[in-house]
């Protein structure tokens, strides 16, 4: 009978072709086997996989803070990873995963026939996790029609080639360390970073459930954007845990019962926690990678070698800071606008408006292609749909360039940095109120005149040189002839003339006539000097006026010179990396803090400094510290407000933390309408004011908060024990009414 079939003419051809077909597809099976559709990595490639990984930067107490990456991917170990965090991916992604060399022939057999033939699409898929595992480390490529066919096949040879090499722990640990998850996001530890601010090992079964129902499909099951769709996907996992008997019905159904809770963490540049730090370090750490090879004499990748940045920051103390910098700034914000009211520089300043546009890249574009300013306008007019930033929330206007410009023009600035004193070890750092939308860091970058700030290296020269604390300075204006007829006046108008005061109340109450005067005594020279021996660097007019802060300075240099008043007289430099490890932990670099080498002065000048500076608190220019915000802290500080109240500053020094903070308009320009708006007693103060509230209310910062200066010597408390003034004789009242010209002495 069969013999007879097989002497059917029509048989033959077609067992000839059948045998062509098998014939043609075992060739094909060969040629994908062979590489001839793309090489397949050997077993030795295999065995030393290497994946990019991000860079992680740390806090002081190895927080994560950021990170820097093409793709956000950080390894873990295998002991990493909870066991209900394992037996979710089973459940839900391959239940035979113990049983299979990598490929489940009965998952494919199933899909054949279920999903294939009958096409009941919700009898699951038959990829494997070594399978997934395979196409997460190589991808797949295109051709054309026959893409999906050799992808598979190829990904089922490296399937086995690995399974031969790799035993079932390792293989999930290289799945979980690999595997994509929502928000651009690789590898389980960034993922539970980004989504739940917390390591692996830490998950709950909700949260584990969670990350690996988004493997499905990231977007659609992404908790931050769908987290009801991302919690009926939860369930999903939790019944199939239930199912295979990973977990009880009744453990199950307590967890289903839980709403999705995400604490979402923004590793990316423009947001989270820090982002002006987090650019600073990456500038530095790409300095310093420059002068420290690999073993191998390579290059380091920050963005592919997962290198390990431990920062000096504290994560906390940033926290709060950038809080309390939020609150004030918003208030301030209203308050300066509705100063101006109508008349704000921002709206009707035409000459203001043309300066700023003129300094747009855009325009400098324009004008390098030969545009002449109308036409440069007329395309700058042109409205569009522009998301703006405000403090009550951003929104999306149809506005031009121009109209942009001019809303970013009204919005007021801030920069902060905290240091320890006695190593420079940065504590908090502020560039900015929003990096996304004002990227220019005020820490590192910006020298503003830092006002009255200065004016306590004057008054230490002073006291260094051989003045008396009980020295008295008459408050009265004097012209300098020589200068042009230079009058320095006081900020207040009704200062009797006729009153003397002691260098420290000079100091606390920040007059300006006696700082010039004191400078005019000691002498330019001997001030820059002590400067110097402070650490400051940055360039010095070396004139008169520098007693009253006009030249700009860095905040992290105005930082590190008054950490000396709390380091027995030793200036600092801010740093903020300790060290920096490649990712299996060898160290690349360290660093250790920068003091200088020898005191700037004596400690007798020291103390008396700062008492002077105490007294600034306590009855001087930043008594609302007390009074308003209530803080009974042991602080010193010096406020400062520049001319034309372009600048508003603060340094608050407690024993064991120093901080600068900075106020003001980035486009110089534009100044605060009354000097008692843009005073720096209102404008910074209120920022470290409100910082240290909190940080009162929270037990771990207590070395810091509960810290308490060192009782001033004998010899301190008796020089600075006299009146703090006193009045002009009868003689000087009567004969002494008209204002006092004089020469400022030549060096």
């Amino acid at each position: 009978m069969v013999k007879k079939i097989l002497q059917k003419k029509w048989v033959r051809w077609v067992l000839l072709a059948l045998g062509g077909v098998l014939f043609l597809c075992f060739c094909f099976y060969i040629s994908i086997y062979l590489g001839l559709w793309g090489k397949l990595p050997s077993k030795e490639e295999l065995s030393s996989l290497k994946q990019a990984e991000a860079t992680q930067v740390l806090d002081n107490n190895g927080h994560l803070i950021g990170k820097y990456y093409i793709y956000d991917r950080q390894p873990i170990t295998y002991e990493d990873l909870p066991q209900h965090l394992i037996d979710a991916l089973v459940a839900t992604e391959d239940v035979r995963f113990y049983e299979h060399d990598g490929v489940d022939n009965k998952s494919l057999l199933r899909v054949f026939f279920k999903t294939i033939l009958l096409r009941d699409k919700s009898s699951g898929g038959g990829s494997t996790i070594t399978l997934q595992l395979a196409k997460n480390l190589f991808g797949r490529k295109k051709y054309r029609v026959f893409s999906t066919v050799i992808n598979k096949l190829k990904e089922s040879f490296i399937a086995k080639r690995m399974e031969d090499i790799y035993s079932k722990k390792e293989i999930l640990t290289l799945y979980f360390n690999t595997v994509p998850f929502p928000d651009n996001t690789y590898g389980i530890e960034s993922a539970s970073q980004k989504f739940f601010n917390k390591p692996t090992h830490q998950l709950t079964l909700s949260e584990a459930t969670i990350l690996i129902g988004t493997l499905k499909a990231n977007h659609s099951y992404n908790p931050r954007l769908f987290p009801e769709r991302s919690q009926l996907r939860r369930d999903v996992v939790l019944q199939q845990m239930m199912k295979y008997e990973y977990i009880s019905t009744k453990r199950a159904d307590q967890t289903m019962s839980e709403p999705i809770a995400i604490d979402y963490q923004y590793f990316n540049h423009d947001l989270g926690l820090a982002p002006y730090f987090r650019e600073a370090v990456k500038k530095e750490l790409t300095k310093i990678l420059k002068t420290h090879k690999k073993p191998d004499s390579s290059v380091y990748d920050i963005y592919n070698d997962g290198l390990i940045v431990y920062t000096t920051l504290d994560y906390k103390m940033q926290s709060l800071a950038e809080e309390a910098m939020k609150e004030h700034m918003q208030v301030l914000q209203n308050d300066y606008e509705k100063s101006f009211g109508s008349a704000a520089p921002w709206k009707n300043n035409t000459a203001l408006i043309k300066k700023a546009v003129e300094t747009l890249d855009i325009y400098k574009t324009y004008k390098e292609q030969g545009l002449t300013d109308t036409q440069i306008i007329d395309s700058l007019s042109v409205k569009k749909d522009i998301e703006l930033f405000e403090w009550k929330g951003n929104i999306t206007k149809k506005i031009s360039s121009l109209d942009s410009l001019q809303h970013y023009l009204k919005f007021l600035n801030t920069g902060m940095m905290a240091i320890e004193p006695s190593t420079g070890a940065v504590k908090t750092y502020l560039g900015g109120i929003d990096y996304r939308y004002f990227k220019y860091d005020h820490v590192s970058q910006s020298k503003r005149q830092v006002g009255s700030t200065f004016k306590p290296f004057v008054y230490t020269a002073a006291i260094e040189n051989g003045m008396k604390p009980c020295s008295y300075f008459s408050t009265k204006e004097i012209t300098y002839t020589n200068l042009d007829n230079w009058t320095p006046k006081n900020a207040s108008e009704e200062e009797d003339p006729h009153l003397n005061f002691t260098l420290e109340k000079a100091l606390s109450n920040s007059v300006n006539t006696i700082a010039v005067k004191v400078l005019n005594q000691v002498g330019i020279p001997k001030v820059i000097d002590q400067v110097r021996k402070l650490g400051i660097t940055d360039s010095l007019s070396k004139k008169p006026a520098m007693a009253l802060g006009t030249d700009g300075i860095k905040i992290k240099e105005l930082a590190g010179a008054y950490a000396s008043y709390v380091n027995k007289g030793k200036g600092v430099k801010p740093y903020y990396i300790s060290k920096i490890e490649d990712k299996n932990g060898n160290l690349i670099a360290s660093f250790e803090p920068k003091i200088m080498e020898t005191p700037a002065y004596s400690e007798y000048t020291r103390k008396v400094l700062l008492e002077m500076m105490k007294a600034t608190v306590a009855q001087g220019t930043a008594t609302r510290l007390r009074t308003t915000y209530q803080l009974e802290n042991d602080i010193a500080g010096k406020t400062g407000t520049t001319q034309d109240n372009k600048d508003g500053w603060f340094v608050g020094i407690t024993p064991n933390l120093v901080t600068v903070t900075w106020v003001g308009n980035d486009n110089y320009s534009i100044g605060f309408k009354t000097t008692a708006l843009g005073q720096g007693a209102n404008t910074a103060l209120p920022i470290f004011a409100r910082w240290y509230q909190k940080m009162n209310q929270d037990t771990t910062f207590d070395p810091i908060t509960k810290s308490t200066f060192e009782e001033p010597s004998e010899e301190v408390l008796k020089d600075l024990d006299c009146k703090p003034e006193k009045r002009d004789n009868l003689l000087k009242r009567l004969f002494g009414k008209k204002k006092r010209k004089k020469k400022f002495r030549k060096e």
